[in-house]
This record gives C-alpha cells, structure tokens and sequence, in this order.
C-alpha cells in the first residue's frame, strides 16, 4: 500500500521537478478543515495510482518557499506536475471522481509522449 510522502522545499526538486514519473503535490496545513478533509482522497489515490504517479504533501507553514514560489494562496491546493513542468491545478475540497479525471487525464498525455 502506498501513502503520500512529505516532500520540503529542500527536497522539492530532486522529489517533484527531477521526478521520473507525474506527481501530484498536496499543499496543506495541520490547522485546515479542508485539508484534513480531503487527506483520506489523497491516501486512496496514493494507493490507486501507485507506481504510475508519485504522491507528496507539502506542509506551507513549515515550507512557505514552494507555495510561493507556485502562487498557493488558498489550501488545500493540489498542484500536477509532468516532465517537471506544472500542469494542472485544483484549489479547494473536490471530490475524488474530479481528481481521478485530472489525474487520468495528466496520465494518458504522459503516455502519449
């Protein structure tokens, strides 16, 4: 079973930029309803999507470097990156069908290369 790991704004490019797979950043708080909410989601789709997407979490009260570097201004934000690159954004609690759409649709663009 895979579970999201904690990635730092030291650690940020060699676990997100230089990664050899997509990976989906989730920028939280401790303190913050919605990402407490949205924190079993981001377990299940660790596990759904393992070995075909890296999931990390990203603390921006301990790591406020990244989030402003990426302009994250309201949590939980969910940041998609492919080849390094940002390439989707969703801000706010969604359901977990609109994330796998987002996700699915990172992935099959990754496979189209």
């Amino acid at each position: 079973m895979s579970h999201p790991q904690a990635v730092s704004d030291a650690t940020f490019q060699s676990e997100v930029i230089n990664a050899n797979l997509p990976v989906l950043v989730d920028f939280w708080a401790d303190w913050c309803p919605p990402c407490r909410a949205i924190a079993p989601t981001v377990e299940e789709l660790a596990n759904d999507y393992d070995g075909k997407l890296k999931v990390m979490k990203l603390d921006v009260d301990a790591n406020p470097s990244t989030a402003g570097m990426f302009g994250v201004m309201s949590i939980p934000t969910l940041l998609f990156f492919k080849d390094g690159k940002l390439a989707d954004r969703v801000v706010g609690y969604q359901p977990k069908a609109k994330l796998q759409e987002t996700i699915d649709s990172l992935l099959k663009s990754a496979a189209a290369k």
